[in-house]
């Protein structure tokens, strides 16, 4: 069985939504509103952890679930709003990447970004 790649996924996503009438929910503000939610449910698992604690928290196979569905849920409402709005996330991530690798430059101290930059890679 191959991967699904991002297309089908979007395409699942946007038939599972379609088959149950959340079209007219699934606006731009509305998908980036349950991003954040479900972003902050992932920092969530993190948020008392120390950082040796956070490096082996895929160990603990309750948690590591909770994380997966975490992602998961993140990925999809991402992949909503890109569909809704017709960004080929892929497309977008590889030019972002592009653009850090100038401001950005190998052997440049961390905190020393371009004129104008005051931050770190996103």
């Amino acid at each position: 069985m191959t991967e699904p790649d991002v297309r089908e996924l979007q395409r699942r996503l946007a038939q599972f939504a379609a088959a149950r009438a959340w079209q007219p929910y699934h606006t731009p503000k509305n998908l980036a509103a349950a991003l954040s939610v479900e972003a902050a449910e992932l920092l969530e698992i993190f948020q008392w952890l120390t950082p040796e604690e956070a490096a082996r928290v895929m160990e603990e196979p309750e948690t590591a679930h909770r994380v997966a569905d975490e992602v998961a849920d993140v990925l999809a409402y991402l992949l909503q709003f890109c569909g809704v709005l017709g960004v080929d996330p892929l497309a977008a991530l590889s030019a972002k990447i592009d653009r850090n690798e100038l401001r950005f430059p190998v052997g440049r101290p961390p905190g020393s970004a371009a004129s104008g930059d005051r931050h770190s890679p996103e």
